[in-house]
């Protein structure tokens, strides 16, 4: 069976805080979800984050199909990183790492999501087709709605850092 990772980095202007406010709690994950997705959570989302919590869902994936999935939260470092890992669901293993680090300007957020499928040589077949593509949007959406609700994180070049030190001296 095939291992795949998908890693997603985005950077936006706020504090760590308030990206793990906003990250650490359960019932967002719809806010960054798309509609046609049909996410509902079932239990588990009544608190903030913590380890063991386990959080029941129904999502439609493909073709109006609706799959529960149950996550468990394995491993969490206040402000920096969790862990949730499927423990029933569409996947043969699903294991996704949520990184938060502060850098100049607020905040890099990182993604990164080892996953296995199902079914054997059809589950590979059917991976480019469906599933990378799927996930990819599913995170190219998720990256959209977290500028919507945050703004867009601006890279200063380094010569205008440099002209901005020479204009306070």
């Amino acid at each position: 069976m095939k291992l795949y990772t998908l890693q997603s980095v985005q950077k936006l202007p706020i504090s760590p805080q308030k990206a793990w406010d906003f990250l650490s709690d359960p019932k967002n994950l719809k806010t960054i979800t798309p509609d046609y997705m049909g996410f509902d959570i079932l239990s588990g989302a009544d608190r903030q984050m913590f380890e063991g919590q386990i959080i029941q869902y129904i999502v439609t994936p493909i073709a109006g199909i609706k799959t529960k999935w149950i996550t468990e939260i394995t491993h969490v470092k206040e402000g920096e990183y969790f862990v949730d890992e499927q423990r029933f669901g569409p996947y043969a293993l699903w294991h996704h790492k949520h990184f938060i680090k502060p850098v100049e300007g607020g905040v890099e957020m990182e993604d990164i999501i080892d996953y296995k499928l199902p079914f054997g040589i059809l589950g590979q077949l059917a991976h480019p087709i469906l599933v990378k593509s799927k996930l990819k949007e599913i995170f190219d959406y998720r990256k959209k709605k977290l500028t919507e609700l945050f703004g867009e994180f601006q890279e200063e070049s380094k010569n205008s850092q440099t002209l901005k030190q020479d204009i306070l001296n």
